[in-house]
């Protein structure tokens, strides 16, 4: 298969499945706070790929374990709970325009902390892309709600791990499984989960609700979906395209929202569509 159409592949199903994660998080969150609901993502997502974890763990060389453990840590532990803070004080919209810096922070922090390559293009195709996400955000939504900013920092921080990681990922873990890298990472990161579940009283629950089945059903197929399976694909990017075109599925995401409210009747106007080219050309650019 032509290795350009098997990455362009993987890009569009992540942004498929990360896109469609937002209706689940709106549900989860109807009767679950958002400790609760970021570990139950995390936890199913373990509990999924723990039967691959123990297996990969005797495969991975002991110098590459503590590496792919603080993947786990950076790439989905942290950002998982530093999203949800943050979206109970601040509009998703502008939550989804700050993590398209995810891009730029790899780029950054791959240049200066890890001495990758970079050329003209890709700086402009990453703030092309970020600039044509700026557009669609801000003429899609009614109104952004700027109070409380001082929890876009939350997002802010989460996006910083999502660019150390990928290039930590991309330099360090070259030679191991895409799979075996997830398996191993979610398999550790049970523990923790079940000790937040606790801590925030989940069990106490009424199990028998059905808002509480609801938002546990949501939060689980996140976990699933959104989380295990959507990890190893963005770990096979990674290795096959390079840190910077895998970070910039955050660009794709858009065009998932745009197909939703289509679907649901909603019109697009001639900036969103302006936005949608332009992203498309800053992806083109940085993937040059």
């Amino acid at each position: 298969m032509n290795r350009r159409f098997l990455n362009a592949s993987l890009f569009i199903l992540l942004s498929v499945i990360w896109g469609s994660s937002f209706i689940l998080i709106k549900v989860g969150l109807g009767a679950l706070n958002a400790y609760q609901l970021a570990s139950i993502r995390i936890l199913s997502a373990g509990l999924v790929l723990m039967p691959v974890g123990w297996r990969a763990f005797r495969t991975v060389p002991a110098g590459k374990r503590l590496t792919v453990a603080v993947s786990g840590v950076l790439g989905t532990f942290i950002p998982a709970y530093l999203f949800c803070i943050a979206e109970t004080r601040i509009d998703s919209s502008l939550a989804g325009i700050l993590n398209a810096l995810t891009p730029l922070f790899t780029l950054a922090i791959g240049a200066l902390a890890f001495g990758h390559p970079t050329g003209w293009k890709h700086w402009v195709g990453v703030i092309l892309g970020f600039a044509g996400l700026a557009i669609l955000m801000l003429t899609g939504a009614r109104t952004i709600s700027f109070s409380n900013l001082s929890y876009a920092a939350f997002v802010l921080l989460a996006t910083f791990c999502y660019g150390l990681n990928v290039n930590m990922v991309n330099r360090q873990l070259q030679g191991v499984p895409s799979r075996d890298i997830a398996a191993i990472a979610f398999s550790l990161l049970v523990p923790p989960a079940l000790l937040i579940l606790w801590w925030t009283d989940f069990f106490a629950l009424p199990w028998n609700g059905r808002e509480f089945l609801v938002s546990a059903a949501s939060g689980a197929l996140l976990g699933i979906l959104g989380t295990a399976i959507a990890s190893v694909m963005f770990y096979m990017l990674l290795k096959r395209a390079g840190p910077l075109m895998a970070s910039m599925v955050t660009y794709g995401i858009p065009f998932v929202a745009i197909f939703w409210g289509l679907m649901a009747g909603e019109g697009i106007n001639p900036m969103q569509t302006a936005g949608l080219v332009v992203i498309l050309g800053g992806v083109y650019l940085a993937n040059d």
